[in-house]
């Protein structure tokens, strides 16, 4: 097994099935030369549906948030191993863009964001280190507490 999904596999988790983009007419990754940009992705579920769906600050909390941002992530991860092949192939994690549903005065996305970097370092270890921004939005797609981006270098 590769080394990245003995990684899961030991933290408990794994790679749920491909889920195709809910909406729009967008494709889950596009690569170009070293790099993948993933497009926004949230917390769904193997089954269907949203680990949770609503606001931070009201609906939600920081550790919910915390566990959908590490949903997503996993979520983003299957679409990774969907343009590469192999997750091992990651040279580097370059950026993460989250984007949380948060209430007017919510002021923790970046904790709440820290669901997906925790995850990535915990696989990764210093490949996993990346820029990032955490911001607050005022909705996003079908209520979803959070939608990450991801742009990642890869092995040629």
């Amino acid at each position: 097994m590769p080394e990245i999904e003995n990684k899961l596999k030991e933290l408990g988790l794994e790679l749920p099935p491909p889920r195709q983009p809910g909406a729009g007419n967008i494709i889950p990754f596009v690569k170009t030369g070293n790099l993948v940009f993933l497009s926004g992705t949230g917390p769904g579920l193997p089954g269907g549906g949203l680990l949770h769906t609503g606001k931070l600050g009201t609906d939600l909390t920081v550790e919910q948030g915390y566990d959908c941002a590490r949903q997503t992530m996993l979520n983003l991860l299957t679409n990774l191993k969907g343009a590469i092949g192999d997750l091992d192939k990651v040279s580097h994690i370059v950026k993460l863009l989250c984007m949380v549903n948060s209430a007017p005065d919510f002021a923790d996305p970046p904790r709440v964001a820290n669901g997906a970097s925790d995850l990535l370092i915990e696989l990764y270890g210093d490949r996993g280190r990346h820029a990032r921004s955490a911001v607050g939005m005022a909705t996003l797609p079908g209520g979803m507490p959070i939608e990450i981006e991801m742009i990642v270098e890869v092995e040629d």
